[in-house]
């Protein structure tokens, strides 16, 4: 693990790492893979959650055009079952951020750093989680898929939180997050503090995709960095 370079922003994953999805994304993609043919019992739809589970980070819309790739309409189809069928979880699961993570947004805060959440949601969807747990006051910016050309992994959210936030070079910037596509769009930014949050993922996949350091919850974050 390498040293830690100074910070003033630190970009955060939103699902996983901010919220606690309690398992929301992967229902919400079953129900939508779902209407398209794709149920549970049979050997397609073993594989479409594989996928799934692999593509952590990933916007849902292009995981809906990995797992029918043969079939824009179908995938399209697929990823407006996705935003209804998200909906639908979160309102009989609920949202709540992960423990102790609006504390870690406020000692970032108090210490003169900057935090943007970032997420491979569209607008809408992005505001739902957002407005449901009230945390949009805590971070500096907040983007969406509909905010930069492309999604994790690419660098595009990345470097467009560095120029709407006027900060003066990215290598000052840290990304956290717990897929290897938050990871990868750090690294191909310029990031040079790339943390994974292990959770439930492997850390060798995460070290694979970049990561300088590892931490079990965002909750450790403060200790890292300040």
């Amino acid at each position: 693990m390498s040293d830690i370079f100074p910070v003033s922003l630190v970009c955060c994953d939103l699902a996983g790492t901010i919220v606690s999805d309690r398992s929301i994304l992967e229902r919400a993609f079953a129900e939508a893979i779902g209407t398209q043919g794709v149920v549970p019992g049979t050997a397609a739809f073993a594989r479409s959650m594989v996928l799934v589970d692999r593509s952590g980070g990933l916007p849902p819309r292009d995981v809906m055009h990995a797992l029918f790739t043969e079939n824009d309409a179908q995938a399209q189809a697929a990823y407006l079952s996705f935003e209804r069928s998200y909906r639908a979880v979160l309102d009989r699961l609920g949202a709540l951020p992960v423990p102790g993570a609006l504390d870690v947004i406020s000692k970032l805060s108090a210490s003169h750093i900057k935090v943007c959440f970032i997420s491979g949601f569209s607008r809408s969807m992005s505001r739902l989680v957002l407005d449901r747990l009230g945390i949009s006051r805590h971070a500096d910016l907040t983007l969406c898929l509909d905010d930069a050309p492309r999604g994790c992994p690419w660098p595009d959210v990345v470097l467009t939180a560095v120029i709407r936030l006027g900060i003066g070079d990215v290598a000052e910037v840290a990304v956290a997050g717990d897929s290897e596509s938050v990871i990868t769009a750090g690294r191909r930014a310029g990031a040079r503090t790339l943390i994974g949050v292990t959770g439930g993922r492997s850390p060798q996949r995460l070290r694979s995709a970049g990561a300088t350091h590892l931490i079990g919850s965002i909750t450790e974050l403060p200790g890292l960095l300040l």
